[in-house]
């Protein structure tokens, strides 16, 4: 393809300074998104109280799951875009972004209808008793309506960027976490409004980014361009025919959000069984940190992930050198955010916590026991980005069912009947490391990369 975006030349730009072009500006997009998370959490637990911040970690799978779409749609199109911009069909990498963004948009606002109808019963799918529901049930019936906008800004996210524009990529998330961080301040900070305050705050912040998205692809795009679709029998197969394609691509990024979802939903029913409502806000304070070593770590394979879907045809070997490099930084930031987040317990814990309360305690105990596998984590999901960019899906699939789906439920049910309160904190480092065994031995005996 020809460098007509001056940005960015995925065929012919040394690695390194192709992948730090993407990683900076996508890491820095994130961040964005770790700051409206934390500071949704800072707020709720300092104004609203333990009870509001257990509700709102109640409420974490729904949102997950709507990740999980974004991720499989934006990752699927992303690959398949990549793949026929590397050939100059431009028209058909088109074609592709609006079948995708439509069909999205479409299914996730019919999901939206269905948890709007009764966002209680939801709140009790989802594990909340007690005081629990009617706090969780406000938090998702004011959310759920702007989560369309959500999947739009996340989808948008991977195009914007492929389509040589990191930077605005990075601005869709920069300027909704501006908008969360005085929202929260004005509405739940000043006004009380609570945990219905730091919804609206959230859901306000999501549509502006959204319209980011739809704005840039109107106005100021480079080469991808939403596309005209006719209305005949023969573009609707073809539509549907595109669509799964991209799911089957980004299905493991959908399937590792519903792992995260599981894993909370279980974490969530464990604590709750061994420390009550003290434990599963305290397992809060993981559930807001795991989104910083989610965000970082998920900057570093994602930035490598454009650049082996353009390369891996036409010269394999710039794929393998943008793997290995993605590998290494993976190791220093996963090694990184393990030490901070063991160093730096109390300082994070009082973020969303009263210093004084019994949730506290169990948070500034639990969390380095808890990031002892982040290292694992990291790896993790580099490999399974590596797998996703060279279209093994079959592979990808299947350890993330092991990793996100299997291995979490034998060590919660296992690991704290054998070590007690230790064993909760333990369980998820210690599933992580088994998948990375498993994962490393899958693709070595399959030799997809030198490791």
């Amino acid at each position: 393809m020809k460098d007509n975006r001056n940005a960015l030349n995925f065929g012919e730009t040394e690695i390194r300074k192709l992948y730090m072009k993407i990683f900076i500006p996508t890491l820095l997009g994130m961040v964005s998104s770790i700051i409206m998370t934390i500071t949704d959490g800072y707020f709720v637990g300092q104004y609203a109280g333990v009870d509001a911040l257990a509700a709102v970690n109640i409420a974490v799978p729904l949102f997950l799951l709507t990740t999980g779409f974004a991720l499989m749609f934006g990752v699927g199109c992303s690959v398949v875009a990549a793949t026929h911009l590397s050939k100059n069909n431009v028209k058909s990498a088109n074609i592709n972004l609006t079948q995708t963004i439509i069909v999205s948009l479409l299914t996730f606002a019919i999901l939206s209808l269905i948890v709007m109808i009764s966002p209680s019963n939801t709140a009790i799918l989802l594990g909340a008793h007690g005081e629990l529901i009617p706090l969780a049930t406000s938090y998702i019936s004011i959310l759920t309506p702007s989560l369309v906008f959500y999947m739009l800004m996340n989808i948008g996210f991977f195009m914007v960027r492929l389509d040589g524009a990191p930077k605005y990529a990075m601005m869709c998330s920069l300027i909704p976490a501006g908008v969360n961080i005085f929202g929260d301040f004005l509405l739940v900070g000043r006004l009380n409004m609570g945990i219905s305050g730091a919804a609206l705050a959230t859901a306000i912040s999501y549509v502006i980014g959204g319209v980011m998205v739809i704005i840039y692809f109107l106005r100021f795009s480079k080469i991808l361009k939403l596309y005209r679709l006719k209305m005949s029998k023969t573009s609707l197969y073809l539509t549907i025919r595109n669509i799964i394609v991209i799911c089957k691509l980004g299905f493991p990024g959908m399937l590792s959000e519903l792992a995260i979802s599981l894993l909370v939903f279980i974490s969530n029913f464990t604590f709750y069984k061994y420390l009550g409502n003290d434990g599963v806000a305290a397992f809060a304070v993981v559930c807001y940190c795991l989104p910083i070593a989610f965000m970082i770590i998920n900057a570093i394979a994602q930035s490598a992930q454009p650049i082996i879907s353009f390369n891996i045809a036409m010269s394999p070997a710039r794929s393998i050198e943008a793997k290995i490099l993605s590998i290494k930084m993976a190791v220093v930031f996963g090694i990184g955010i393990s030490l901070f987040f063991s160093f730096f317990a109390p300082e994070l814990s009082s973020l969303f916590l009263k210093a004084d309360s019994h949730a506290y305690t169990l948070a500034v105990n639990g969390l380095p026991i808890f990031a002892i596998g982040f290292l694992f984590y990291a790896l993790n999901l580099v490999y399974m980005g590596y797998l996703q960019s060279i279209e093994q899906v079959k592979i990808a699939n299947w350890m993330t069912i092991i990793r996100g789906f299997i291995l979490p439920v034998v060590t919660f049910f296992t690991i704290p009947v054998l070590l007690g309160d230790l064993g909760i904190w333990l369980a998820v480092p210690f599933a992580e490391l088994t998948a990375l065994l498993i994962l490393f031995l899958t693709i070595r005996k399959k030799k997809l990369l030198p490791v």
